[in-house]
Formats: structure tokens, sequence, C-alpha cells
């Protein structure tokens, strides 16, 4: 393993975890992929197991590992998430083999925000459902989502269980086309807390803005994910 692409001056555990990062990034550490101990990488890279276990704490606190005292260290499965097709985050989970979850911040119906209000095309006194939680993959939290529905198209926030749109699809109200836009952001001391991360790390933001075959819009979602663990996937035809 080469400890480059940093400055050579840099602490040596700084230059070991941006080597495994890399190696993880290529896809030469496997998501998944349980790392020998510290005692075996000490020996076969000839440095300290202090720079070992420093090297991994940073990755781990990165969200990129995943470490328990006296257990194995595991690499963190990135979620690939599709910006293609009109799919809900439980679906995307399910397909990628991995067990969809989530911990209900809040269900309210509630007058629309400006920015919900133009989005849903809605008047500011049409009432929408908002609906705030974690979303988590095998139990880890991995992003923060704020879906906003007109009540016109679902009367209750308890109508949605596990996903929004299987509870849409039973009402006859599945969206079938949308318009997504991306942006960067860090994280905040809450949004930290929320995503088991460290603040000002990095965030990866969708506003996604989807629609009934009528034409109609049926949801607007923020959804702020933690960007150590997220990759976004997009199909690029002629």
């Amino acid at each position: 393993m080469v400890l480059g692409k940093m400055p050579a001056d840099a602490p040596l555990y700084q230059r070991l975890s941006a080597a495994l990062l890399d190696a993880m990034t290529v896809g030469n550490i496997a998501g998944g992929q349980t790392l020998p101990g510290e005692r075996r990488l000490s020996v076969e890279l000839r440095i300290s197991r202090v720079t070992v276990r420093r090297a991994l704490e940073l990755l781990s606190r990165e969200g990129r590992l995943q470490r328990q005292h006296g257990a194995q260290t595991r690499v963190v499965e990135r979620v690939q998430k599709s910006l293609s097709t009109v799919t809900g985050f439980s679906d995307e989970l399910k397909a990628r083999g991995s067990v969809p979850g989530h911990r209900w911040i809040s269900r309210q119906t509630v007058l629309p925000t400006p920015t919900e209000a133009m989005a849903l095309g809605l008047s500011t006194v049409d009432l929408v459902v908002r609906l705030v939680r974690i979303r988590t993959a095998d139990s880890r939290p991995l992003a923060i989502e704020r879906a906003t529905v007109p009540q016109a198209i679902l009367p209750s926030g308890d109508l949605v269980e596990a996903s929004l749109y299987a509870a849409l699809r039973a009402l006859g109200c599945g969206p079938v086309q949308g318009t997504q836009r991306i942006r960067a952001g860090l994280m905040s001391p809450v949004e930290a807390e929320f995503l088991e991360a460290e603040p000002g790390a990095p965030l990866l933001i969708i506003d996604r803005r989807c629609c009934l075959a009528d034409g109609r819009a049926v949801e607007f979602t923020e959804t702020r994910y933690n960007g150590a663990l997220y990759d976004f996937l997009t199909d690029i035809g002629r």
C-alpha cells in the first residue's frame, strides 16, 4: 500500500487513512469486507500500532468503517442511489439487499411553507401532510427526510408506515415522473447527531418533486444524505 496522495509532511496516520480510503473508492477494499487486525496491519505496513489505530479511528468517524471494541473492523457498504428512476427509499434499499428502516421525528398536518406551496402548486391555505424522519439501512442512519404531500391526496400521515410511495400507491396516487435538484452542504450539530457523524461532515441534499400521470404534483421531499455513505448513479445515453 502506497501512503501517498497527501503532502509528504502530513502525519503518517492521515496518509494511511487516505490510502485506505483510496482503496475503498476504487474497489480494492470492498464494502462489507473485514480488515485485518491492528497488530497485523502494523506488522505488514511496518508502522506503529498507535498510527494504525488513529487512521482507523479517523475513517470510523467519517462513517467509512464500523468498529466495535474487541470485534473486527468492517468496511461500511455505500448505498448506491439511482437518479434516473422514480423509486422510493425503501424500494431502493431492498433492491440492493439492505434492510430499510426509519425513526419518526414528526407527522403533521399543517399549512405549507411558501417553498412547499410553490413546489406542490398549492395556495398557502391548502393543508399538507409533512413527514420528517431519519431513514436507515441495516439500522444505520443514512439520511434525514422531510416529505410534504397535499392533504387532498394523503389524508393523514398515519397512513404511512414504512414507505410513503407504498401508501400513495394504495390510494391510487403513485408518482410516475419527477425532477430532482442536487446540492452540497455541511452537517449542523443537530444533523450530525441524527446521522451519528461529526458536525461539518459533508451532506448531499436532494430536493425532489414528483407528479401523477395527469401532471399534478404529489410529493415534495428534501432529503439530506450522509455524503460519506451514499453514491448517486445516473444513466447516460445518446
